[in-house]
């Protein structure tokens, strides 16, 4: 069956109909059992002024509108011929009663009243009409009887006279009203429905978000829902889950995040307590969907802390966030391999050159301190190994020059292959000397497979030495030294450059 909060109202007002019918089909039956007890009341000598007679014709009467009404109620249900039914029953059923001589007075007001449940204007207004008639035939055919009862002399005309009049402005009075609270309740229930509706509805949606998040739980390392309306939290991943209340007053962090404090890095633990101040959450939150940041665990690696509105007001802010933390070490892991990918030459694992154009902009930003040196190498006779000998060869000396280079920098710097034979060093040092030095005393040592000899050119620049000098003009000094030695090699070694 529909939930009846989940209906429109028009279709409201049909469900509601139907189980007033079922309602009145039971007071139905209850009227039918009036005229078995009445006959066994005549029997016990309690009722004086009725006869079997009548029991049976109340009985008779009422099982067939029962019956009637039941067929029409079950095979029609949104039809209004059952309330139609429903209404003429208790109407006849005072009248019968009337007849025989029981004293209907409020009763005859009840019907109209009754009628103001099926919440239609239209009902109302057949239900007070059609009152009205039959109690009119009512005291029309009881007057006679009640006014032989009289000692003053009063006629059965005048009997009818007086109680109609009584009667026809309390109908009139009843009416009116019944008008008024039957358009006033109309729109109050219509209102009720909505709001109904939208308590359901959100009840439904806080519900869907609720099975999302447990499923989200599963997922999560950590998943605490904090409610700012009630001021407390709930771990969803505890086997039960308790509200634990907040206090904002003396409290700027919850339970989790202070268990989850303990095992952070301590470079990080104030960018952590600051993240999770709950005192600041809905401001952060506010016209968001997530605000997140990630921190190492000691023991665990890198996860991701996240907090998510889940309810907000219609200005934006979080009613119901949820805190999360998952891990994403491999993640990091893997995002970290592929940027020393991006940042390695693959043939040497020195870094390349959009490594170096992305270190020199951090000098170009922040400047040059006394201690930087740029050394700027170049393998000499690769040309005549690839030739002679082969790439593979020419990949060895390559190789060579780029293990030379990386053990004489070693931690005081970073080394870099820029082109094919070329290579760019950044050091921190004051002995720049002592790294050439090194450089060429492992390039002396080194021995191939393919080459038993390595020579390299080497030049550097020193902003000591070039104070005010940018990045630009030290790589013009360490390019011409290196230049200068490379024709010092050709020199020494009798080979013509131009051959």
């Amino acid at each position: 069956m529909k939930n009846k909060l989940a209906l429109n109202f028009d279709d409201f007002l049909i469900y509601n109909r139907n189980k007033i019918n079922e309602y009145f089909n039971i007071v139905l039956c209850i009227c039918l059992a009036v005229g078995p007890f009445s006959a066994l009341g005549l029997w016990l000598g309690i009722f004086r002024y009725i006869t079997y007679f009548h029991c049976a014709q109340v009985t008779a009467t009422m099982l067939i509108l029962c019956i009637t009404h039941y067929i029409l109620m079950r095979k029609y249900p949104n039809s209004p011929a059952a309330t139609i039914v429903s209404i003429v029953g208790l109407d006849l059923f005072l009248l019968l009663l009337s007849m025989a001589h029981f004293g209907i007075y409020l009763s005859w007001f009840l019907v109209p009243l009754l009628s103001l449940l099926y919440v239609n204007k239209k009902t109302f207004i057949f239900a007070s009409a059609f009152n009205y008639i039959i109690m009119m035939i009512s005291v029309w055919i009881s007057s006679p009887y009640y006014a032989s009862l009289r000692s003053d002399g009063l006629t059965a005309g005048g009997r009818f006279l007086g109680v109609a009049v009584t009667y026809t402005i309390e109908s009139l009075i009843l009416f009116f009203v019944g008008i008024l609270m039957s358009t006033l309740s109309s729109s109050h229930l219509q209102e009720l429905h909505e709001q109904f509706n939208n308590i359901k509805n959100h009840e439904t949606d806080m519900q869907e978000k609720m099975e999302i998040l447990d499923s989200m739980a599963e997922i999560y390392d950590n998943v605490n829902l904090i409610n700012f309306i009630n001021s407390t939290e709930m771990s969803l991943r505890d086997d039960t889950l308790v509200e634990r209340p907040i206090d904002m007053t003396i409290q700027d962090h919850t339970r989790m995040t202070q268990n989850i404090k303990k095992s952070i890095m301590p470079d990080q633990i104030d960018n952590f307590w600051k993240f999770t101040t709950i005192t600041t959450v809905r401001a952060r939150l506010t016209h968001k969907k997530i605000i997140t940041d990630e921190f190492i665990d000691i023991e665990k690696g890198w996860f991701r802390a996240q907090y998510i509105a889940v309810d907000a007001t219609a200005d934006g802010i979080p009613n119901i966030v949820i805190f999360t933390t998952r891990n994403i070490d491999e993640e990091k892991q893997r995002e970290e391999h592929l940027i020393r990918i991006s940042m390695t030459d693959e043939l040497t694992r020195l870094f390349n050159r959009r490594c170096y154009d992305e270190d020199i902009s951090i000098y170009r930003e922040h400047g040059l301190t006394n201690s930087f040196v740029l050394f700027s190498i170049d393998v000499n006779g690769l040309k005549n190994a690839n030739d002679t000998k082969g790439h593979a060869a020419g990949d060895e000396l390559i190789k060579g020059a780029a293990d030379c280079l990386a053990a004489s920098v070693g931690s005081k710097g970073k080394a870099y292959r820029t082109g094919g034979d070329e290579f760019l060093a950044i050091v921190h040092t004051d002995t720049p000397e002592e790294i050439l030095t090194n450089i060429r005393n492992k390039a002396s040592e080194w021995h191939g497979i393919y080459v038993d000899h390595l020579s390299m050119s080497i030049g550097y620049a020193a902003y000591s030495d070039n104070e005010g000098a940018s990045i630009d003009d030290l790589e013009h000094i360490a390019d011409s030294k290196m230049y200068e030695d490379k024709n010092k090699y050709y020199r020494e070694n009798g080979i013509d450059r131009r051959r």
